[in-house]
C-alpha cells in the first residue's frame, strides 16, 4: 500500500475517536500492551516526559519539545489530534514522521491490526513509540489523547510527569466533577517518578497529593514557584514577566494567548528538574525555545494568526475553559467589530461553551466534514436562545470568505469552537 492507501486503511479499519466518539475510546490498556509486546516493547528503550490536562497539554509539549531540540537533544514529540496530516501526530526534531515508516509499520502490523483490533489511537502510540526507539530519540515528549488513567500513552514510565489545567471536557468519559476528572489525568502519576502540576486548583489539589503520596512521587505545584504574567505584545512576538524567587526577568514566545501564563510555570518547573537529572538546558536555551515554539516544533492552532486587515485569528478552544479563556484574549485585543467562526462536535455541551460568547459580535455558523460535526442548524437554534445573532455557512473556509466580506480593516475574525473547525482551514 503507498501511503494514502495506507490511511485509508487505517481510517477505515480502526475505530477513531474524532470520527465516531466515545465508542473508540477503551478504558482498557490491553490491545497496547499486545501491540507493544509485538514490537519488542519499544516504549522502553527511550526517555519520555508525559502530559496530561484539559487545557494547555498540547502548547506544554510542544514548548518543551522546542526547548529541549534548541539544547541540543534529539527529541520526539507525540500530539493528537492532527490538523492537516497525520504525519503532524509524530515528530522528532520538529520533522514530521517518513511516510515510508508509516506504510512499512502499517504492512508489518496488518495481521495483528486485524486480529487485536485496536482503535486509531492505540495504533498511532505504538507507531510514535516504535519510531522513536527505532531513531534512538534521547528523549520524547509525550501528550496524552484523552483523560490519562487508561489513555494509551499511559504504558510509559516517564522520568517526569506534567498536568496542566483541569476543567469539564469529556463528561461522559472521565466524570462530571472536577475531582473525578483530575482523578484521570492523575493515573499518569507513577511510582517515585516526579510530577509537576502546571496551575495549582484548590478544589481538585487533594487529588493530586492522594496520588502522588500512593506512587511516593515527588510533587511540585509550578505556579506556586513560578510567577508568570503577560506584558506586552509586539507583532508576533509575546512577552512574559516570570518572578521566580528572588529573580524577576522577561521571557518572550510565538505562543500567543493570555492563557499560556498556566503553562509556562510547568514548563519551567519540567526543565528545572531535568537540570536535576544532569540534562544541561540553560537560561539562553530556554529563551531561544519558546522564542520559536512554532518555528521549531510546526506547532499551529493557538492564538494563531492567519490574515491581516482584517486581523484574523484561529484558535482551537473546544470546552468551557478554553472558550472561557479565549474571550479574555479577544478582551485585550485592539478592534472595531467582532466576528466569530464558530463550530462544534456532537458530545460537547454547546451551552456552556457558548454562553461565554459575546452578544455583540456577529457569528457564522459551519461543520466540520466528519460524522461527529454538530449540525449548523442545532448550533443556529442554540445560538438564537443565547441571544447570538449570525448567519449558516457550511463550512468554514465559507464562512471565512463571508466575514471577510461582511468586515473592515479594524475588525478581529475569530476561527474557533473545534479543533476540526480549524483544521479544515485551507491557508492554515
Amino acid at each position: 500500500m503507498n501511503f494514502q492507501e495506507t490511511l485509508e486503511y487505517m481510517y477505515r479499519l480502526l475505530p477513531m475517536y474524532q470520527r465516531i466518539g466515545n465508542t473508540a475510546f477503551k478504558k482498557d490498556l490491553t490491545n497496547t500492551i499486545r501491540l507493544l509486546d509485538l514490537l519488542g516493547n519499544p516504549h522502553r528503550k527511550f526517555k519520555s516526559i508525559h502530559i496530561a490536562g484539559t487545557n494547555g497539554k498540547g502548547s506544554s509539549a510542544h514548548m518543551l519539545a522546542s526547548i529541549l531540540q534548541t539544547a541540543g537533544y534529539k527529541t520526539g514529540l507525540y500530539t493528537s489530534p492532527h490538523l492537516k496530516r497525520f504525519t503532524e501526530r509524530i515528530k522528532i526534531d520538529g520533522k514530521e514522521v517518513d511516510e515510508p515508516f508509516v506504510c512499512d509499520f502499517i504492512e508489518k502490523l496488518q495481521k495483528p491490526i486485524e486480529e487485536i483490533r485496536p482503535s486509531f489511537f492505540e495504533i498511532t502510540v505504538a507507531m510514535a513509540f516504535e519510531y522513536f526507539a527505532k531513531r534512538e530519540v534521547d528523549i520524547a515528549v509525550v501528550e496524552v489523547g484523552l483523560g490519562g488513567r487508561f489513555d494509551s500513552t499511559n504504558v510509559l514510565q516517564p522520568i517526569i510527569s506534567l498536568i496542566t489545567s483541569i476543567s469539564y471536557d469529556h463528561m461522559d468519559m472521565l466524570g462530571n466533577t472536577l475531582s473525578e476528572i483530575a482523578f484521570e489525568k492523575a493515573g499518569i502519576i507513577k511510582e517515585h517518578v516526579p510530577v509537576v502540576i502546571s496551575e495549582k486548583q484548590d478544589e481538585i489539589t487533594p487529588v493530586f497529593l492522594n496520588k502522588a503520596s500512593e506512587m511516593q512521587a515527588a510533587l511540585f505545584f509550578a505556579d506556586s514557584e513560578y510567577k508568570v504574567s503577560r506584558n506586552t505584545e509586539l507583532r508576533d512576538s509575546f512577552h512574559y514577566l516570570v518572578e521566580h524567587g528572588d529573580q524577576h526577568f522577561e521571557m518572550q514566545s510565538d505562543l500567543g494567548g493570555q492563557y499560556q501564563v498556566k503553562n509556562i510555570p510547568g514548563v519551567l518547573k519540567v526543565a528545572s528538574l531535568l537540570n536535576n537529572m544532569n540534562y544541561s538546558i540553560q537560561p539562553q536555551h530556554l529563551d531561544d525555545g519558546l522564542k520559536n515554539v512554532c518555528k521549531n516544533t510546526g506547532f499551529k492552532g493557538r492564538w494563531q494568526k492567519i490574515g491581516t486587515k482584517p486581523l484574523t485569528i484561529c484558535d482551537t478552544a473546544h470546552n468551557e475553559d478554553g472558550v472561557r479563556q479565549l474571550m479574555a484574549q479577544i478582551a485585550t485585543t485592539s478592534f472595531e467589530k467582532l466576528h466569530i467562526i464558530w463550530g462544534s462536535v456532537e458530545g460537547k455541551d454547546i451551552e456552556k461553551n457558548m454562553c461565554h460568547l459575546p452578544t455583540s459580535a456577529l457569528y457564522y455558523f459551519c461543520e466540520a466534514n466528519i460524522p461527529r460535526a454538530m449540525k449548523t442548524e442545532v448550533l443556529m437554534a442554540q445560538a438564537e436562545k443565547m441571544g447570538l445573532t449570525g448567519v449558516a455557512c457550511g463550512n468554514v473556509n465559507t464562512a471565512l470568505e463571508t466575514a471577510r466580506d461582511c468586515a473592515g480593516v479594524n475588525d478581529l475574525i475569530v476561527v474557533t469552537g473545534s479543533n476540526f473547525i480549524v483544521a479544515e482551514i485551507n491557508d492554515l
